[in-house]
């Protein structure tokens, strides 16, 4: 399983001309899921991504973290972050989990990260979406399990 963090200032994810997530000062989650990956795997990166002291403190140091700061999180299914693209020009996706079980998981992860108190958004599963945000710093980081 594959987070990629984005710290923002503020983020929105359109489906089909309507909104269906939007946060203010937070981070955007893009969530990749393996063929393998368990609800263990993701008990580990939710704990991480909601702990991780990557907002700022009072002195400016990366000390806080997304349940200090009541911070937003956008959720975002994206498979594409298990595309192999090391071979060939053409992205596979034979690591990618399938539709089915990256849905049961994406859900999990969801319904975890909401039952921290935070304000969660959405995308949509398997949608076209078209995400917009404002990057804050620029900081983003890659968390893998």
């Amino acid at each position: 399983m594959r987070f990629l963090i984005q710290r923002v200032t503020r983020a929105k994810v359109t489906v089909g001309g309507e909104v269906t997530g939007r946060i203010g000062p937070g981070l955007v989650v893009l969530i990749g899921i393996a063929a393998t990956d368990t609800t263990a795997e993701a008990d580990y990166l939710i704990d991480k991504v909601l702990n991780l002291r990557i907002f700022a403190d009072e002195a400016g140091k990366m000390n806080r973290s997304a349940l200090d700061q009541a911070a937003g999180m956008l959720l975002i299914s994206q498979f594409t972050l298990y595309g192999e693209i090391r071979k060939g020009r053409r992205p596979s996706f034979d690591l990618a989990a399938a539709p089915a079980l990256a849905k049961d998981l994406y859900g999990y992860v969801v319904e975890k990260i909401r039952a921290s108190g935070l304000q969660v958004g959405t995308g949509v599963f398997q949608a076209h979406m078209d995400v917009e945000l404002v990057n804050d710093g620029p900081v983003t980081f890659l968390l893998e399990k």
